[in-house]
């Protein structure tokens, strides 16, 4: 991960924000942003940054931990409440070739974000604003190009979502009768 210059934060995926300081001894407590926590275990290093701001720094990962669904870190250079708290609201981010590896048919949200969505027919529907996880299937959230601020709901199933490419930021649907109507 060490390199001259540090990442832009639009390159870096957020695993965890840190909440506030843990103990006296420079420890802080982190909300995950990761579906993978084991990653705090095996990981050394990480880019540091406030979200919005174009400072990136490396930071060691001393030691870590799971605490209640959250995990407690402990970074170099960190070593008393003060500094701890000076680090709240900082998130800790990886580059993508650091992301755990997904099954075939599997995919981070933030990769669906902005793919263009489409019939068989090639009549397109809108872009993926967001990915929503509320029951069985995530739901992408689809701006519809026909009339902009108008949402489709569209469920992330492959029985629906027939082809999703990544690569070409495109997803091709087949939705059942009066899906779109909603």
């Amino acid at each position: 991960m060490s390199r001259e210059f540090p990442p832009q934060t639009g390159d870096l995926i957020s695993v965890a924000e840190i909440a506030r300081p843990q103990g006296l001894r420079g420890e802080v407590i982190a909300a995950l942003m990761t579906d993978f926590p084991e990653r705090f275990a095996r990981m050394r290093r990480a880019w540091a940054f406030r979200p919005g701001a174009e400072d990136v720094r490396e930071v060691v990962i001393e030691r870590a931990r799971m605490h209640k669904g959250r995990v407690v870190l402990k970074l170099a250079g960190c070593d008393d409440m003060t500094s701890a708290e000076a680090l709240r609201g900082v998130r800790l981010g990886i580059e993508r070739d650091e992301l755990t590896a997904l099954p075939p048919d599997a995919y981070y949200d933030f990769d669906l974000v902005d793919c263009d969505v489409e019939l068989p027919d090639g009549e397109i529907i809108g872009r993926v604003r967001r990915v929503d996880h509320y029951g069985a299937a995530p739901l992408l959230v689809v701006e519809a190009a026909a009339q902009p601020g108008r949402e489709v709901l569209i469920p992330l199933a492959a029985s629906i979502c027939t082809t999703v490419n990544i690569e070409r930021k495109r997803i091709v649907v087949d939705p059942p009768e009066g899906l779109m109507d909603l």
